[in-house]
């Protein structure tokens, strides 16, 4: 196992496991001057609000858990695929900034993310999955016509 590898697994327990430290640990895993790239607040720069972000998803989801499908790494890049699951009992926040109230429904996301590693912290981070499916499964989705 790589340094990606290690960084990458160090990640997401702390984006899912709980404790006061939580937005500090994740913090460590970031470069200063990190890139992210998400589905729903698109290119994120700088390891403050990158952070920022993360904990406004687990504020939405805080009892989530990762359930891994296919783990991989290559060079300096480390690639996880599997399934996000928890219950919202949170607020989730758009995109524009506002926020709605927490649904107290369960979610099961298929996402993909990947860590690209230098001196042992992320400088590159991406974030995929179907933001519909979540709105969906949220029950925040209007009923389309049949």
């Amino acid at each position: 196992m790589g340094n990606a590898r290690e960084v990458m697994d160090q990640f997401t327990e702390a984006l899912t496991g709980t404790g006061d430290s939580k937005a500090r640990t994740i913090a460590e895993c970031f470069a200063s001057d990190a890139l992210a790239v998400t589905p729903d607040q698109g290119e994120i720069r700088g390891r403050e609000n990158i952070v920022e972000y993360l904990l406004e998803l687990v504020e939405a989801v805080p009892d989530a858990t990762f359930e891994s499908e296919y783990k991989h790494e290559a060079g300096n890049t480390a690639i996880d695929e599997g399934f996000l699951s928890g219950t919202n009992t949170g607020p989730v926040v758009l995109p524009s900034g506002e926020t709605l109230p927490a649904t107290g429904k369960e979610v099961r996301l298929r996402g993909c993310d990947t860590a690209t590693v230098e001196d042992g912290q992320i400088v590159s981070y991406r974030l995929y999955f179907d933001q519909m499916d979540f709105l969906g499964q949220l029950g925040l989705l209007p009923d389309l016509p049949s």
